[in-house]
């Protein structure tokens, strides 16, 4: 078996800095992040993750018959995947926000421009590019979720209940990065690898840009606190 995820990684570091560098992130990790700045994070969230299972079920119907076991990957990441945007719904209302609101709204330009590259790169290109995003969100949940959500509750003094989707893909996603790293150690073709790393490089700027967009423009103000909260 190959060894393509550690490859992966080592060919996307500079891209993952960027993102890593993004400042509200930074912000984080030094205890000065409000619960405005974390509901427009969690709105933008939302905008991604619905259109999750929807990315899966198009790369699932893009693969050949030759690659039916990957298929057979994609369907576990549907199971698993399925319903999450009203995890992080949920959030935003136990951070005393307006969740239909969110539901209704439109996204943030990066967030949009994140979610047409995705569909773009299964429907024009290669569907296997779809795992560079599958890299990008589940190894930086991995890298940020459970410190992130102790250091906002820590700041804000939110419940619990308020970081399902933080904390559940921060454990969960430990899972599922080793079935991720096993899958793509199975992946041999030199195109489908090129592909999945040029897509992977993409994500962590257009993910990048999500996170500096919260700083420009942001989902909330704090006026916006629903008065029943």
């Amino acid at each position: 078996m190959s060894n393509f995820f550690e490859t992966l990684k080592s060919q996307t570091q500079a891209e993952r800095e960027y993102l890593l560098a993004a400042p509200i992130i930074a912000r984080v990790f030094k205890g000065q992040v409000s619960t405005t700045e974390y509901a427009s994070f969690l709105a933008q969230a939302y905008h991604h993750v619905k259109h999750t299972v929807p990315l899966m079920m198009a790369v699932g119907a893009k693969l050949s018959t030759e690659q039916e076991w990957i298929r057979e990957a994609v369907a576990e990441y549907i199971e698993e995947e399925i319903g999450h945007q009203e995890w992080v719904l949920n959030d935003i209302a136990a951070c005393g926000f307006d969740k239909q609101q969110v539901r209704q709204s439109a996204p943030k330009f990066a967030t949009e421009l994140m979610v047409a590259y995705a569909y773009d790169t299964i429907n024009r290109g290669n569907p296997l590019a779809f795992f560079g995003m599958v890299h990008v969100l589940e190894g930086t949940s991995i890298a940020l979720a459970d410190n992130a959500a102790s250091n906002i509750a820590n700041m804000t003094g939110l419940p619990k209940k308020a970081f399902s989707y933080l904390t559940s893909h921060g454990a969960l996603d430990i899972e599922h990065v080793k079935f991720f790293e096993d899958l793509m150690n199975k992946i041999e073709s030199p195109a489908d690898q090129q592909a999945i790393v040029h897509a992977a490089k993409c994500f962590y700027k257009l993910y990048g840009n999500i996170f500096r967009e919260l700083d420009t423009d942001p989902q909330f103000a704090s006026s916006d606190l629903e008065q029943t909260a």
